[in-house]
């Protein structure tokens, strides 16, 4: 197959959608297809053109986003250039705004299926568009019509927008729930961001060599890793972590991995908490790096309610690392409570007291075997195969509607030329 991915943000920017469009593509490719992925320009960065996927990139407007990431103008004019030129057998888009109209365009000109998967739940992240942040200080009337656009408008959008699709990927069960309670008819299907193969292989020399570095002789580390940014909950992990060091005493250490605008914000809590010493800000780590650092933790921590799958969640289990989590869709499907780690409510004493019961080296080892057993379930290769499966009924099922649509046409053109000799 000859297949087309549209989306607003690919590597070098750092987020669960790059990574999942990324996994995708490569592993489609293995498995003989030929993928191009239509992605943003980035101002100094280069493709590596040794990367299996094909990169096109598309220019975007001069203004960004609080986090970096870029509008993509309402007219791709690197899209429709390519469709012109090239012919594709399905369009898969993965965002709904800028990218996804013109999926949905490219789509009906030229006849071939648009698969969407719903990676965002939008509604959490409008703060990023300048005009729609709130502080205590606004107005009534302004946190209404933010209010409104976020009960109302966004899943009204998002409800046009899949049944406009042919097929629209959820991944996770939780998250294709909410969508078909939000109106969403078109056929589903729960397709989760698969792990590469380099995931589930340990190295514990590297994982100790990492550990050293920063335990600084406490029996635990402990980690998180996301964008520094409120919708990913990391004030409540701090509360947290505050809240086991009044249980366990400094014996611990907690890496946060990743950047974001919330960073300093973060590090004068950490201050105010008095869990200073106990967290480290390591920055962005690379990708390939990653799990060798979950590897080298005896937890996972993560709190955020935003999510629709976690990608980050499935790499801590591939490493062995149970995850201790706040009860939200994505969440629910992968961190099974008291097998592969804990789920609890957005409670600071409950979760800190499932952290340490994690530690417990009987519980712990029972939660790390799990976590293993689990992750399997998540291998990209077998991702591939199903998503290929769905692409195939997905285009066979869309050239059934189109040879039904032309009969239907030919007959009312056929009682239409017996009505004009009548």
């Amino acid at each position: 197959m000859k297949i087309a991915m549209l989306t607003n943000n690919y590597k070098p920017f750092v987020g669960g959608v790059p990574v999942s469009v990324e996994r995708q593509a490569q592993e489609l490719v293995k498995r003989g297809h030929e993928v191009t992925v239509l992605a943003p320009i980035y101002e100094g960065h280069t493709d590596d053109s040794s990367t299996p996927e094909r990169i096109l990139r598309f220019h975007t407007m001069k203004r960004k986003m609080e986090n970096g990431m870029v509008y993509p103008g309402i007219y791709i004019k690197e899209a429709a250039d390519l469709f012109q030129r090239e012919s594709f057998d399905l369009i898969h888009v993965h965002h709904p705004m800028f990218t996804g109209p013109c999926a949905l365009y490219l789509g009906k000109k030229y006849q071939i299926p648009v698969i969407y998967t719903w990676h965002t739940r939008y509604e959490d992240y409008l703060h990023y568009i300048r005009s729609f942040q709130i502080e205590e200080n606004s107005p009534l009337l302004k946190k209404k019509i933010v209010s409104y656009l976020k009960e109302k408008v966004v899943p009204g959008y998002m409800r046009w927008f899949t049944n406009q699709c042919d097929m629209v990927f959820a991944p996770s069960e939780g998250m294709k729930q909410q969508m078909q309670s939000n109106g969403t008819w078109t056929p589903t299907e729960v397709l989760p961001t698969g792990l590469k193969e380099s995931f589930y292989i340990q190295d514990a020399a590297r994982a100790q060599s990492i550990r050293r570095q920063y335990a600084e002789g406490r029996d635990y580390v402990l980690c998180t890793v996301s964008r520094l940014e409120k919708e990913k909950n990391p004030f409540f992990l701090l509360q947290g972590i505050a809240e086991i060091k009044k249980r366990l005493g400094a014996k611990f250490k907690v890496l946060f991995i990743g950047e974001g605008s919330q960073r300093k914000k973060l590090e004068k809590k950490a201050e105010e908490l008095g869990i200073r010493k106990e967290v480290v800000f390591t920055g962005s780590i690379p990708n390939e790096e990653i799990q060798y650092y979950l590897q080298a933790c005896d937890l996972f921590l993560f709190a955020s309610k935003s999510e629709t799958q976690g990608i980050v969640l499935a790499e801590a289990l591939a490493a062995g690392t149970p995850v201790i989590a706040v009860k939200a869709v994505g969440v629910d499907d992968i961190v099974h409570d008291g097998k592969n780690g804990f789920r609890t409510g957005e409670n600071i004493e409950q979760w800190a007291e499932k952290a340490v019961l994690a530690l417990n080296p009987r519980q712990h080892e029972s939660l790390k075997r799990q976590a293993l057993i689990s992750a399997q379930a998540y291998r990209a290769e077998q991702i591939a195969l199903h998503e290929e499966s769905l692409y195939v009924q997905c285009i066979l099922r869309k050239q059934e509607e189109l040879n039904a649509r032309r009969k239907l046409e030919e007959g009312w053109s056929y009682r239409e030329r017996r009505g004009s000799r009548a």
